[in-house]
């Protein structure tokens, strides 16, 4: 059986190349249909990593995007490290409106 490693996460895939196209190409077709009752949107990274074992282009895109998002983890838990202003803020105040007097 085959694995693909994304992240810190490894996954397993079906050992058979035909499986593991024909699913991939099922949960993208799934995740498009996400909206409807079952089915998720969380189909679509799903199916992308089944059909990144066999084909190139799809696993250069996941490679890709996989830095890309390493890169901006890192940046944000520095940014939070620090204090920085592109860090979690707090939610603001709600502002009070002055009182009036009736007399």
């Amino acid at each position: 059986m085959a694995s693909v490693k994304f992240g810190s996460r490894k996954f397993k895939v079906p050992g058979s190349p035909l499986i593991r196209i024909v699913s991939g190409i099922l949960l993208i077709i799934g995740g498009i249909l996400g909206f409807l009752p079952i089915l998720g949107f969380w189909m679509i990274p799903l199916g992308v990593i089944f059909l990144s074992v066999d084909f190139h282009p799809i696993r250069r895109f996941r490679r890709r995007f996989e830095v890309k998002y390493g890169r901006w983890q890192r940046r944000r838990r520095r940014a939070r490290r620090k204090g920085s202003e592109y860090a979690s803020k707090k939610p603001a105040e709600p502002r009070q409106l002055p009182l009036v007097d009736s007399e």
